[in-house]
């Protein structure tokens, strides 16, 4: 057997809500002191659509309203040796505050206009960016 690396599978989750997007400071981790959406690894056995609401559960306190499934992105963060293939999930969140649950993994959570996103922004967001997304104005069909 190979000592080879494979890519792992991130799940980030653009939570929309008011025309603007979620992003929280990672701390702790590869990407520190970058602006992220909230999510995580996709998990044996879970649906994209499970990890995001989990994820999001997880690290904010919020719940999803709708979601459905976004693009992706491949991602070699070659600096840290790790490679990801991040698939977004677009999720509207209408209601709740977002909370710092994680706070070993992330600083803060902030609400900003996509064309307006804070600097520096984690190497998934920027890999998104590159596409041309934008993220659209009509409401997400439920999952």
């Amino acid at each position: 057997m190979t000592d080879q690396k494979l890519p792992r599978i991130g799940v980030g989750v653009i939570v929309k809500r008011d025309n603007k997007i979620l992003l929280g400071r990672r701390i702790n981790s590869h990407g520190e002191g970058q602006w992220a959406f909230p999510g995580g690894h996709l998990e044996f056995g879970e649906s994209p659509e499970e990890c995001a609401a989990r994820e999001l559960m997880e690290e904010t306190g919020l719940t999803l309203d709708q979601i459905r499934t976004g693009p992706y992105t491949n991602d070699v963060f070659t600096t840290e040796g790790k490679h990801y293939i991040t698939l977004f999930m677009i999720a509207e969140s209408s209601t709740g505050t977002p909370e710092v649950k994680e706070p070993e993994k992330c600083l803060e959570w902030e609400w900003f206009e996509w064309n307006s996103l804070p600097a520096p922004l984690f190497l998934p967001i920027i890999h998104l960016k590159a596409t041309g997304y934008q993220p659209d104005s009509q409401a997400s069909r439920p999952s």
